[in-house]
């Protein structure tokens, strides 16, 4: 397995700018992915091409503190996207070959499942928040 390359806020901001400039519709999910989304079955993952991660350290615990100032919720779509909180300090990003975009990209595991989630990245809600 090769090592993911580390992104930076700077690279991630560049990355979500060209997303957002990306004008044609999305064909490679009929699911709004604006929000945390278990993966649609509809989606064909061999189509995402990993960029990197956001993972600082794979030797520490990132936090499970989020990041909500404006009183959202994980699951909303307009809630921040900040890099050092959960659940954003354990993900991948990924660029899709079909329509250009990126997508944050971690796994759930709680005590009885697993779920892999997915996230649009975002330039407008990205934010650059420390801990």
């Amino acid at each position: 397995m090769t090592e993911l390359l580390k992104l930076n806020f700077s690279t991630l901001a560049a990355l979500a700018q060209k997303s957002a400039g990306i004008t044609v519709a999305c064909t490679c999910s009929p699911v709004s992915l604006a929000s945390w989304e278990s993966v649609p079955l509809s989606l064909d993952e061999s189509s995402l091409d990993e960029v990197g991660t956001l993972f600082e350290d794979y030797f520490v615990e990132p936090t499970f503190e989020e990041f909500h100032p404006s009183g959202t919720r994980y699951d909303s779509p307009t809630a921040p996207i900040a890099p050092r909180y959960f659940p954003y300090n354990r993900c991948t990003v990924a660029e899709c070959r079909i329509c250009g975009r990126h997508f944050l990209r971690y796994t759930e595991a709680g005590g009885y499942f697993v779920d892999r989630r997915i996230r649009l990245l975002s330039a407008e809600l990205l934010i650059d928040a420390a801990l």
